[in-house]
């Protein structure tokens, strides 16, 4: 008698991982290094702006502010990385596109927060922003079926409205629910930004993905 086919119980694809053993071992690596050191160097702040420090709303990606904060937005980024991985596909090529998408709506994520608060030196880190970016591409590939969908279908709609709500409590009452929050800020407004981000990025990035 033929046995059925058993379906591996982890078949994130390669990149997924990538992206969560990239925050969470990132992290590792930054506790080995003082804190006050690591964030004066490469934490985001709107006034770094004005001097020309604008690295830092690319490295600040990749910086957390404990494990809790890693670890949430691992599991995150894991969740929502999946259906843009297998868009773009497993060759390099793809792979390029889909950190490069990572990095660019973290990196607009950041900017959106620099203009609500022009010149602030209150130090973002994290990779929430570009993780937003991640939701809302895969809103739109939800809403598509494996491809491009509506910007304004169900899936965005209802993902996007449950996004803003919890972010608009966070602007309300602060983050302390937040794992790994503690009492530092939470950057709600980098938070909406990626996801909008995501939303319409996907669109043009999708044009260049690889055909089989």
């Amino acid at each position: 008698m033929e046995q059925p086919k058993r379906e591996p119980v982890f078949n994130a694809p390669w990149q997924a991982v990538a992206v969560v053993v990239l925050i969470v071992g990132g992290y590792a690596v930054q506790t080995l290094f003082p804190v006050d050191a690591i964030l004066a160097a490469y934490a985001f702040a709107p006034a770094n702006l004005a001097p020309g420090r604008w690295e830092t709303v690319i490295t600040s990606i990749f910086l957390h502010g404990g494990w809790a904060h890693a670890m949430m937005n691992g599991a995150f980024a894991l969740a929502f990385s999946a259906p843009l991985a297998r868009l773009f596909g497993p060759k390099i090529e793809g792979a390029l596109l889909f950190f490069g998408f990572y990095v660019l709506t973290g990196v607009l994520a950041n900017l959106a927060y620099a203009a609500m608060h022009p010149g602030g030196h209150v130090l973002v880190v994290g990779a929430s922003g570009a993780v937003s970016g991640l939701m809302g591409a895969s809103a739109r590939l939800i809403g598509g079926e494996g491809r491009v969908g509506r910007i304004f279908s169900k899936p965005v709609l209802a993902m996007g409205g449950a996004w803003v709500a919890i972010n608009l409590i966070i602007a309300l009452v602060g983050g302390w629910f937040l794992p790994g929050a503690g009492n530092a800020g939470v950057a709600w407004e980098a938070h909406i930004a990626g996801f909008i981000a995501g939303v319409l990025l996907i669109g043009p990035f999708a044009r260049f993905a690889p055909r089989a």
